[in-house]
């Protein structure tokens, strides 16, 4: 089913496992540019390969804690002006 989302950009928020994990793939697969962070560089890495490999938009990595000022700002640093926020 195609839902209209290739080519948008989305930030998906603890998405090196569980269902932040699903969710960007989801996304990714219909198309969507996919920015994910989470605290552990090792397992974000991981799972971003994982969504790689299974094809459609790209994939960027932001390791950091959402919860610091310092955070949130890398994250939009990587991803200026997402169409879509997943706050997991």
């Amino acid at each position: 089913m195609d839902l209209g989302l290739a080519g948008k950009k989305a930030i998906v928020c603890a998405a090196s496992k569980g269902l932040g994990k699903g969710c960007a793939s989801s996304l990714a697969n219909n198309g969507v540019d996919v920015t994910i962070c989470a605290r552990t560089s090792e397992t974000l890495e991981a799972a971003a390969e994982e969504i790689r490999a299974l094809g459609g938009g790209a994939v960027t990595t932001v390791a950091c804690d959402i919860t610091t000022e310092e955070g949130r700002a890398a994250i939009l640093d990587a991803c200026p002006s997402p169409d879509i926020l997943v706050n997991n």
